[in-house]
């Protein structure tokens, strides 16, 4: 994600969908949202049906004037529904672990909005009002990464961020953690009144696997292009063959992913002499002449969850569903994390193929192969040189592994039987997380040791393009010429990576 924000114009909330160019967008420029006019009225509309369907009527509605889940069949008076509702966002915010990390906070609050600006939730335009407060004056619920099941929607999740409308629970604001009811104070505000249906309007849904989802896309284009740029490098650092990379091979195997990368580390090698001297090997191990294959694959999937996540944060996702027109309320199960659950198991198993790769190249590197010395330092012997940072790499990939087994694959029982399968879609969401913060730390490895391999290739060239990013990065991470404290340049690296902006454009089309 961005970690540079400018103040741009205000982003004005419709029915459009977002798209993940847009929402990279809204992100980078620090934009504040507003809801049109259209959304106001759509929302109003919804909640005026509600009103007066619940006054006339006497009939038992799910989550409306009903107990929630098991307790289903129990009647609720109507001069007990705000009890209700509240009561239902104070039991339901049991969550436990890790606070969930201030950006996916952010994008949770960003998306309940738009799955509320559609009308068929039955909240007040007040309370979706409140959550653009949240959003627009950097108001962050402390919401923790363990208790969803991710079929009831997020339950505890979201319960952590409704608590925060009605003045309960904790937040984050100016950096600093809170009390909400203090914030509110400060501010000169009073907590929202749950009406009829709310709670469970804000408790049901995927926000929280979406905004996860969001984020590690946006994360998975960012560091695909950054696993094709260095492994490109390695390669030059290898001394490897540009034949693997030929147009040709591709287009009798014409996967997206596949063709894309071929061409892409093309481009980075244009005008490269590394690349273009004789070799005196026939082929490159498959770490660096099978790049296409592996790199394309891990895009194709990281495409095909971009395009479920997207289907998801333009829907609408809790229960029941009231639609206006057709004059119904109906219960189902649009809550369910099934489609997300799938999705982020296939990307964390896909990008944690790219670390299994890159670290791949950095053994071959480290292994005095090809006129290069043995752990990329003068002297070895005397000097352990890039030695162990192959080890660290070696650690993490196998945790990859062990976090890479799919969570959607689970389920347990739960309300009573009532809730009877679950997708496990928030497990998988939290281990995708981990795994793709772990492939940046792989790559930034990877990144170290090709760069210092370089140096002994001197003085040929790698390309324009290469070459003037090996020496923005050199900025950051000098030569090692003989052993030293190396943590210190890992931990260098793995910033310069994060802090590198790269356009939307190049990342996803």
């Amino acid at each position: 994600m961005p970690s540079k924000f400018i103040q741009m114009s205000i982003y004005t909330i419709t029915h459009q969908d977002f798209t993940f160019d847009s929402l990279f967008k809204i992100l980078l420029n620090n934009q504040k949202i507003a809801l049109s006019n259209e959304v106001i009225a759509k929302i109003q509309t919804c909640r005026n049906y509600l009103d007066q369907r619940t006054e006339k009527e006497d009939t038992p509605i799910y989550g409306i004037n009903t107990g929630f889940g098991s307790l289903y069949n129990i009647k609720i008076k109507k001069e007990n529904l705000q009890e209700l509702q509240e009561n239902l966002v104070m039991s339901h915010a049991c969550g436990t672990g890790e606070e969930v990390p201030k950006e996916i906070v952010k994008l949770m609050i960003l998306l309940k909005i738009k799955s509320l600006s559609y009308g068929y939730s039955g909240v007040q335009v007040a309370t979706v009002q409140r959550l653009v407060d949240f959003y627009n004056h950097g108001i962050y619920p402390v919401i923790y990464t363990q208790g969803s099941l991710g079929a009831s929607g997020d339950l505890a999740p979201l319960a952590h961020m409704a608590l925060a409308l009605i003045g309960k629970g904790e937040v984050y604001y100016q950096n600093k953690k809170s009390k909400a009811i203090a914030v509110y104070n400060k501010l000169g505000w009073t907590p929202i009144q749950l009406q009829s249906k709310e709670g469970l309007a804000l408790l049901n849904g995927t926000q929280f696997m979406s905004a996860y989802g969001v984020y590690l896309v946006l994360k998975s284009y960012k560091l695909k292009y950054l696993a094709d740029l260095i492994g490109t490098l390695s390669l030059e650092a290898y001394d490897g063959r540009i034949e693997p990379f030929n147009a040709l091979i591709h287009q009798i195997r014409p996967h997206k992913g596949q063709l894309k990368t071929a061409e892409r580390v093309c481009k980075f090698l244009k005008d490269s002499e590394l690349i273009a001297q004789e070799k005196e090997h026939v082929q490159d191990p498959y770490s660096f002449r099978c790049i296409p294959q592996v790199h394309g694959a891990t895009y194709d999937t990281i495409s095909f969850v971009d395009q479920t996540i997207r289907t998801e944060i333009n829907s609408v996702t809790d229960n029941p569903n009231i639609f206006v027109e057709e004059e119904r309320i109906i219960s189902g199960g649009n809550f369910h994390g099934q489609p997300l659950a799938l999705a982020l198991d296939y990307l964390g198993i896909a990008m944690a193929e790219l670390g299994s790769i890159s670290e791949r190249r950095t053994f071959q590197l480290i292994s005095g192969l090809r006129g290069l010395p043995s752990f990329l330092i003068t002297d070895s012997g005397l000097n352990s040189g890039f030695m162990i940072p192959q080890y660290t790499a070696a650690s993490i990939v196998s945790q990859n592994k062990q976090w890479a087994t799919p969570a959607s694959v689970d389920s347990i029982v739960s309300s009573n039987g009532q809730e009877d399968h679950v997708s496990m879609g928030a497990n998988a969401a939290t281990k995708a997380y981990k795994i793709v913060m772990n492939i940046q730390r792989v790559l930034a490895i990877e990144l170290m040791n090709a760069v210092q391999a370089l140096t002994y290739r001197k003085p040929k060239k790698t390309s324009p393009f290469l070459e003037t990013f090996i020496q923005t990065y050199r900025k950051e991470v000098s030569f090692i010429e003989k052993d030293e404290v190396l943590y210190k340049s890992i931990h260098k690296s793995i910033q310069f990576i994060e802090n590198l902006d790269i356009d939307i454009d190049e990342l996803i089309h």
